[in-house]
C-alpha cells in the first residue's frame, strides 16, 4: 500500500471519528489458544489466522514454534513498527528503512514454581532503526517517539487495564 492511500485512508477514518465517536469503538475479534499436546499449542483467529506456540526443549517443549513471550515482543514491535509507518504517512514522510526490535529478560525459576520469582518479562528494551529522505534526524527521532506512544500494545502494557477471567469445566 502507498504512503499516499495510508495517508487518505486515516484522514478519512479521522473525520468520521470526529463526527461519530462511536464508530471507531469496536470488540476486537479473539484469539484462541488451543492445547494441542505438549506445551505446544495452536493459537487460531476468526479469519484462517494460525500460530503454533510451544517452549524450548530445556522447559519441557520441543520448539515447534515461538513460545508466547516472544510473541508478546514481537506484537509489541511490528505494532510500533506500523504506528510510526502510520504517523510517517500522515506527516507526508517516506520512510527508506524501519526496523523494530524488542528485548526482555526472563527468570525462568517463577515458571518452575520457585515462591516470591516473577514470571513477568523484565528489563524490556526497544530499539529503533529509522531512516527518511530528507528528514532531519531529530524530526525521525520525535517521529518514532511520538508513534511508540500510539502503539496499542504499547499502550496496553503501559496501562495495564484490568482482566476479566472466566473459567468453564468441560
Amino acid at each position: 500500500m502507498s504512503n499516499s492511500r495510508v495517508r487518505e485512508s486515516l484522514e478519512r477514518l479521522h473525520r468520521v471519528f470526529l463526527e461519530r465517536p462511536a464508530a471507531a469503538k469496536k470488540s476486537n475479534p479473539p484469539a484462541s489458544a488451543t492445547w494441542q499436546n505438549g506445551l505446544r499449542c495452536e493459537v487460531t483467529g476468526p479469519h484462517g489466522e494460525r500460530v503454533i506456540t510451544d517452549m524450548p526443549p530445556a522447559m519441557g517443549g520441543d520448539a515447534s514454534g515461538p513460545n508466547p513471550g516472544w510473541l508478546l515482543r514481537a506484537s509489541m514491535a511490528s505494532c510500533t513498527a506500523t504506528s510510526i509507518a502510520m504517523l510517517a504517512a500522515r506527516l507526508g514522510i517516506t520512510l527508506r528503512s524501519l526496523k523494530v526490535t524488542v528485548h526482555s529478560e526472563t527468570d525462568a525459576r517463577g515458571m518452575t514454581g520457585i515462591d516470591g520469582v516473577s514470571t513477568a518479562l523484565s528489563s524490556l528494551r526497544m530499539s529503533i532503526e529509522i531512516g527518511a529522505e530528507n528528514v532531519p534526524d531529530q524530526q525521525l527521532r520525535d517521529l518514532a517517539e511520538i508513534a511508540e506512544t500510539q502503539s496499542t500494545v504499547d499502550c496496553t502494557l503501559r496501562e495495564r487495564p484490568p482482566l476479566a477471567i472466566e473459567v468453564s469445566l468441560v
